[in-house]
């Protein structure tokens, strides 16, 4: 009750009550308040890393060189790990003190700073640090970036087979102080090779006479470092644990990759299948330089350029009925952008559906019907509406006969409806041809998409319009 009441007087402390949105505020004002070192970090020390860091970038170099030394090393690196600018940051602390701090992260944030540097830097500042955590960032530096073992952490815990309960909680305790990610202990045999995990509330309600063996989950799941992210994924989603260990080729326990490394994979994959479906070659950042945004940009808009060359050399395959009724040509872009949509939309709910490893082909085929269908209903609808809408503006904005009118409206109309349906079928056969391919589904992006529909939806079009209006009711 004293330290409630403590705190309550007091303007600085945190309390649990309040919106953290309102902490960035009350850190700078700690920071500010010209008390002793050791009261601003007693302060600061009841708030979480994340608002600190939010209060951090708000500050000028000279003040952030000052809370450095407040802070300490170990605080300092937990407060790194969440900025939205580590490196301009770590650039103010010189050499030897950055490698310090960088050793007291986790290897994983580390080497995430660490990218970001240029070579010479990343290496003058990997051969200041400690032996141990040299050896952690090699062997994460080690892997392609877009396998497990890029995104692994070495901060976990591991307990001998043969332990007892007692020495495997000894085990625990010693590693701890290192390692904190203990909710889940991995198990290694003799030769180091992964054997099982242990709950660490298992390890803590267990008997001192407990066989260790009666609470090692052998069946406990694991990942290989080798592997590619894209494709387990889906696996480490449905395990659903805190941590998941990582061996290597010969199966010795190396790394573990935790929730946190998952759901940053989750967004990364996201990410680049986002920029994929725009026609990108890449994601790309905020602050990319002009250079590299047209490195990603402009292979796609080069090969969208050869394909949409190839729509107007077929546009003009029809020439002469465009010339006899050029009146279609109005109506144009609405066939195309309509085309174009739809496809677009079977190809988002095709890719998150192949994202399913295990669907069947039955499943496959059921899915592909089930589009059209939706292709459908969705452009019979819309040309009823095209039908009506269309004749009457052509009927009385024009001033064409009923006939002539509701002639072209239908041509519209049935295009659409063809139209519609091709293209919903292109959007998710393209796609699944792709990953049956062991292509990158995403690839069949939004751009490319769009281009082989409107090639369609020309096609559809004007075919259509040179049968019905000219080859059978003789409109010109």
């Amino acid at each position: 009750m004293e330290k409630e009441r403590k705190d309550s007087m007091n303007p600085f402390s945190a309390s649990p009550s309040r919106d953290s949105s309102g902490y960035e505020e009350r850190i700078l004002n700690i920071i500010h308040s010209g008390r002793p070192a050791s009261e601003i970090r007693s302060e600061l020390d009841n708030y979480h890393a994340n608002d600190i860091a939010s209060a951090f970038e708000k500050l000028d170099p000279g003040a952030r060189r000052g809370l450095y030394k407040i802070l300490g090393p170990e605080l300092t690196a937990e407060i790194f790990t969440y900025l939205d600018d580590p490196v301009s940051c770590l650039r103010e602390l010189g050499p030897r003190r950055a490698a310090a701090l960088l050793g007291e992260m986790d290897a994983d944030e580390a080497v995430d700073i660490l990218d970001e540097l240029p070579v010479s830097d990343r290496e003058a500042l990997i051969a200041r640090m400690d032996q141990e955590s040299r050896n952690d960032i090699h062997l994460i530096f080690s892997y392609d970036e877009d396998t497990i073992g890029s995104r692994m952490t070495t901060n976990y815990v591991a307990v001998p087979k043969h332990s007892t309960v007692k020495q495997a909680m000894r085990s625990l305790i010693s590693q701890a102080e290192e390692n904190d990610n203990i909710d889940t202990l991995y198990v290694e045999d003799e030769d180091g090779r992964y054997y099982g995990a242990i709950e660490l509330k298992d390890l803590i309600t267990a008997r001192e006479y407990t066989d260790l063996n009666d609470i090692i989950s052998t069946s406990y799941p694991s990942v290989c470092a080798d592997e590619k992210v894209a494709d387990c994924i889906e696996r480490l989603i449905d395990y659903a644990e805190d941590s998941i260990p990582v061996l290597d080729a010969s199966g010795v326990l190396i790394g573990a990759i935790t929730f946190e490394d998952i759901a940053e994979a989750i967004d990364d994959e996201m990410g680049d299948d986002y920029a994929k479906l725009a026609g990108l070659t890449a994601e790309e950042d905020l602050h990319e330089p002009l250079k590299e945004s047209l490195k990603k940009r402009l292979p796609w808009l080069i090969l969208l350029l050869f394909l949409a060359m190839g729509v107007s050399t077929v546009v003009g395959l029809f020439e002469g009925i465009v010339s006899k009724l050029a009146l279609i040509i109005c109506f144009q872009s609405l066939i195309l952008d309509m085309a174009g949509n739809v496809g677009t939309q079977s190809l988002a709910v095709t890719i998150r559906v192949l994202m399913d490893e295990e669907i069947s082909g039955r499943e496959k085929a059921g899915f592909v019907i089930k589009e059209a269908r939706v292709g459908f209903v969705n452009g019979l609808l819309l040309g009823v509406l095209a039908f009506a809408a269309i004749g009457l503006f052509v009927c009385l904005f024009k001033g064409k006969s009923l006939f002539y009118s509701f002639a072209i409206s239908g041509c519209v109309g049935i295009s659409l409806l063809a139209a519609m349906v091709i293209s919903s079928l292109v959007g998710v056969l393209v796609p699944m041809l792709f990953h049956r391919l062991k292509i990158d589904p995403a690839v069949a992006s939004g751009p490319l998409i769009t281009t082989v529909n409107d090639l369609v939806a020309v096609v559809t079009y004007y075919g259509l319009a040179g049968i019905m209006l000219i080859g059978i009711l003789h409109l010109a």
